[in-house]
């Protein structure tokens, strides 16, 4: 199921499954260019979490009001599932709206470093939230991309959403200022084995997939 309900030249909304959905906005790079930046919506029964904003503050508006107006649900939560920009560089059009931001506590450290948006509320390890009465799961499993990136996993959906942690098929490594390439494969080893039912993967950048974008990711940094 790949359902493209909402385009603009900003922001991209794309169905995968019964609940759930990738959004994907544009970021502007001197290193990459355009870059086309992904994140998650799980929206059930009526209420909605996100993992990553988009990019900038004019996708993200028009994602909030995609799934307030257009699908009619109360967002409940925005999960930056790390420092970078293209995590939460819209993180002010949702603190304008008094939606709840939730991150890692080393994500929250390093954007008020950068002085960036920061998210409201830390979590060291893990976050359960309920979407619709479903558990929804946000989890560090150690450093890969950065120090801080953790990975969202809805299992009613079987559906990871990795960030940039999971690289798409045949991706190069990107960018690396702020990775630890030897840890990387064994973080993403963590994440396999504790979600053995995961059967759609959302990388940060690029293609959903199934679990071979996991393997792709633990062959490209294996030391």
């Amino acid at each position: 199921m790949h359902d493209t309900v909402y385009r603009s030249e900003q922001l991209i909304i794309t169905r995968l499954s019964t609940h759930s959905y990738v959004h994907t906005s544009y970021l502007y790079t001197n290193s990459f260019g355009k870059v086309p930046c992904n994140g998650m919506i799980v929206l059930h029964k009526k209420e909605a979490v996100i993992f990553d904003t988009p990019a900038n503050d004019t996708s993200t508006a028009e994602l909030i009001k995609w799934i307030q107006k257009d699908s009619k649900s109360n967002i409940k939560a925005i999960i930056p599932t790390h420092f970078h920009e293209d995590c939460l560089g819209g993180l002010k059009e949702f603190n304008k709206m008094n939606i709840a931001s939730y991150a890692n506590q080393s994500t929250i450290s390093l954007a008020k470093a950068q002085q960036y948006p920061v998210p409201t509320n830390g979590f060291t390890d893990e976050l359960v939230l309920t979407v619709g009465g479903a558990k929804l799961y946000a989890r560090f499993f150690g450093e890969g991309h950065t120090k801080d990136n953790i990975v969202g996993y809805f299992p009613t959906d079987q559906i990871l959403f990795g960030g940039c942690l999971i690289k798409e098929l045949d991706a190069t490594k990107g960018y690396l200022g702020d990775a630890n390439e030897k840890a990387w494969s064994t973080t993403v080893e963590a994440v396999k084995k504790k979600y053995p039912g995961i059967k759609i993967v959302i990388p940060g950048h690029g293609q959903p997939g199934n679990t071979a974008l996991l393997d792709y990711t633990i062959r490209l940094f294996r030391q």
